[in-house]
């Protein structure tokens, strides 16, 4: 069964994890890879890399960080996820900002162990800086880092300047660039971008019924979450609270997006399958867990047949 084969942490699982998620970015990005020069194909593909990267970057964090037990479940959950959203597999902004969020979110959690602290609060900041660069929003997740400063190195006057310290860095960085290759200041006008509040696209059926079956399983998943959180020693409670708190920025992003067209929620999908993979850790009907499983996987072939 498919819950028992995904059970486990090997090399096929991810494999396959990859290849589910290529055939869905082919037929998300079909047009382009048949009708654009070499370089935008290259471009494309590299995309595709930085997905595969993605999830695995999801699983390293998830197993180094014991957010959940050594399986495949947050893989392939974040793989069906991703490609009930066609939209979030041709926006390479949205790849490249997730890409970086998780390189940040690794480095905020490994802050537990008390180590190099000030080097990896200055590189979760700088990550989640330079993800704004790409997807402006983004850099609400400054308050995830600003968390785990506190939850886990807060006694120090001077972590809580790093931050700071870290953006002036990635702001002569960008500034030098700009000044380099167009000859002129890079502003906030570049940088910022408007909130958007139209939700009129999730009234169509092809963005509804999976925005729909997330958000189901979102309120289902979270109340056994908050129930493992509960149990969890006082060390792990803080990095799981963390997931729910990315879960929760991830949101507010994808309300303030200045596109709905489904690849806002990318954010949200690393999260999500963290606190879904617990509890299919902690579930004990495996006709319902394999039932649902299924259900997440075969959802966007649906999608993609019916729309």
């Amino acid at each position: 069964m498919l819950t028992s084969f995904f059970s486990n942490s090997r090399p096929i699982n991810f494999i396959i994890v990859a290849v589910y998620i290529l055939i869905f970015y082919l037929f998300a990005n079909l047009s382009i890879l048949f009708t654009s020069p070499l370089w935008v194909i290259i471009q494309e593909l590299g995309m595709l890399l930085v997905l595969v990267l993605s999830v695995f970057m999801l699983n390293f964090i998830s197993g180094r960080n014991e957010l959940t037990g050594r399986n495949a479940y947050k893989s392939i959950l974040f793989a069906g996820f991703l490609c009930m959203f066609p939209a979030a597999l041709q926006n390479n902004d949205v790849i490249l900002a997730n890409l970086f969020l998780l390189l940040s979110l690794r480095r905020i959690l490994s802050l537990r162990s008390q180590r190099e602290t000030v080097k990896k609060i200055f590189d979760a900041t700088f990550w989640v800086g330079v993800a704004s660069l790409f997807y402006f929003w983004s850099i609400l997740f400054l308050f995830v880092v600003f968390f785990g400063v506190l939850v886990y190195v807060g006694h120090r006057f001077k972590n809580w300047l790093v931050p700071f310290i870290a953006l002036l860095a990635l702001l002569s960085i960008v500034t030098s660039a700009s000044l380099l290759i167009t000859d002129s200041f890079y502003t906030l006008t570049d940088w910022m971008q408007e909130g958007y509040f139209d939700f009129k696209n999730y009234q169509n059926p092809d963005l509804l019924i999976p925005a729909a079956f997330l958000f189901a399983l979102t309120v289902w998943a979270s109340f056994f979450y908050m129930l493992i959180i509960q149990k969890a020693s006082a060390n792990a409670k803080s990095s799981l609270f963390l997931i729910l708190l990315c879960a929760g920025v991830a949101l507010t992003v994808a309300v303030l997006a200045p596109t709905k067209n489904g690849s806002e929620l990318m954010f949200f999908f690393a999260p999500l399958a963290i606190v879904v993979t617990n509890y299919f850790q902690n579930m004990d009907d495996k006709w319902f867990k394999e039932i649902l499983l299924v259900t997440i996987v075969l959802l966007p072939v649906l999608l993609l047949l019916l729309f």
